[in-house]
C-alpha cells in the first residue's frame, strides 16, 4: 500500500497523459493496483515500481481506445447506431454489424440484474467503479469483478456464435 500511495499521482498524471481526462485516469490507475496486487499476491516482482506503470500503461492505451470506439457510437441509440453503420459499410458490413448488436443484447438480457447494471453503467454511461460499487452496495473490488464477468460472458457469447 505504501507504493501506491508514494507514486498514486505521478500514476494518474502518467495515465491522464494517455487517456487525456483525470478522471478516468483515476479509475485506471485504481484498476492497475488491483492487477498489480493480483500478481504480487502470486510471488514478489523484481522492478515492482516499473511493472505497476506498465499496467498503467496498457490500461491507459485500452482506455483510450474504448474511448475512441465509443466517441463512433456516443449516446446514440441502437437504432441510430444502425443508421450509422449502414451509411458506412457494405451490406455484408451492415448485416453482419446488426447482428452483432442484437446477439449483445441478448447476451446483456442473459446477464443477472446486478451485472447488467454494473456493466451498462460502466461501459454504456461511463461511470467510474466507485460510483458502481456505492449503486450496487459493495467494494470498489466486487464492483470491478461484476463488471469483468459481465464483459466475460459478453465477449464468450459474441465469440460463441461467430
Amino acid at each position: 500500500m505504501a507504493l501506491y500511495a508514494a507514486h498514486r499521482h505521478a500514476l494518474t498524471s502518467y495515465a491522464s497523459g494517455i487517456v487525456g481526462d483525470h478522471a478516468r485516469a483515476e479509475d485506471v490507475v485504481q484498476e492497475a493496483w488491483l492487477r498489480f496486487v493480483s500478481a504480487m499476491a502470486k510471488g514478489p516482482l523484481e522492478e515492482p515500481v516499473g511493472y505497476l506503470y506498465r499496467i498503467v500503461r496498457n490500461l491507459s492505451v485500452d482506455c483510450r481506445r474504448r474511448m475512441a470506439r465509443e466517441r463512433v457510437v456516443g449516446s446514440e441509440s441502437l437504432s441510430e447506431a444502425e443508421s450509422l453503420a449502414d451509411g458506412l459499410a457494405s451490406p455484408e458490413m451492415q448485416a453482419s454489424a446488426r447482428q452483432d448488436i442484437r446477439r449483445l443484447i441478448e447476451a446483456m438480457e442473459e446477464l443477472p440484474e446486478r451485472t447488467r447494471i454494473a456493466l451498462e453503467m460502466r461501459r454504456i454511461e461511463g461511470c467510474k467503479l466507485k460510483e458502481i460499487a456505492a449503486r450496487l452496495g459493495v467494494s470498489v473490488p466486487v464492483a470491478y469483478q461484476i463488471v469483468a464477468e459481465g464483459l466475460a460472458h459478453c465477449h464468450r457469447r459474441l465469440k460463441a456464435d461467430r
